[in-house]
């Protein structure tokens, strides 16, 4: 079985978007649809505890243009001070978490990036935090360099078999939209992701689920952050 996961490329993601990497064989990052016009994206946004609060860390993108624009057409609003703001915030919250002295050098590595693109940002931060997570980069593939388009679980279909996949691994929210006979038709079967965001040590009274990555590192370390993975 060749497993495909397929999902536009977050900013630092949470940790079931890192167990869906965990998981497949190939993961096709979603980078040629059409960004969100208007509303927030998890593709330029995520929460993070900062104050001790669950709250946005947003890298800003130029949205001054006509008509719509894909994932990787987006470009970052440049002349707002971004990655100062979001370091900044990052140091104050968890300067005295356990593990911030091995998490903060590569956080900012991963901001470090010299692109005008929030898709490359994105992708390059994925590629530095999953080798410390011990995650396999080579399974990542864009959408764009396969030359494959369309809308709604067709796109799927033709995505899996642009990358010779036979089952398609879904995120647990996707049956209100996903048609399931579209992968019977082609062939494909279909696998959810089932994944049960595990608790683990957070400066708050009550667990804040969803959060980036980023915040169970700082708790957790390396190590046992890829251990979680597994245990979702």
């Amino acid at each position: 079985m060749t497993l495909v996961a397929i999902h536009q490329p977050t900013f630092l993601p949470w940790l079931g978007w890192w167990d869906k990497l965990a998981r497949a064989d190939i993961f096709v990052l979603l980078d040629d649809v059409q960004f969100p016009k208007k509303g927030g994206s998890w593709v330029n946004r995520v929460r993070l505890l900062l104050n001790r609060e669950p709250r946005w860390v947003t890298v800003p993108v130029e949205r001054a243009f006509h008509g719509t624009r894909s994932v990787r057409g987006m470009r970052i609003d440049s002349a707002k001070p971004w990655r100062e703001a979001i370091l900044r915030a990052v140091a104050s919250s968890y300067g005295h978490a356990p593990h911030f002295a091995d998490v903060m050098p590569v956080v900012e590595e991963a901001l470090a990036v010299g692109t005008e693109w929030i898709a490359e940002l994105d992708e390059h931060a994925i590629r530095c935090l999953a080798e410390l997570l011990g995650l396999d980069t080579s399974r990542l593939v864009r959408q764009s360099d396969l030359g494959v388009a369309g809308t709604g679980s067709e796109l799927l279909v033709d995505l899996c078999r642009a990358v010779d996949g036979d089952t398609y691994l879904s995120g647990d929210g996707a049956g209100e939209y996903l048609e399931e006979d579209a992968f019977a038709r082609a062939g494909l079967g279909l696998a959810y992701q089932q994944f049960t965001p595990p608790h683990y040590p957070q400066p708050v009274p009550n667990y804040v689920p969803g959060l980036s990555v980023v915040d169970a590192l700082m708790s957790c370390g390396w190590k046992r952050t890829a251990t979680l993975l597994r245990s979702g």
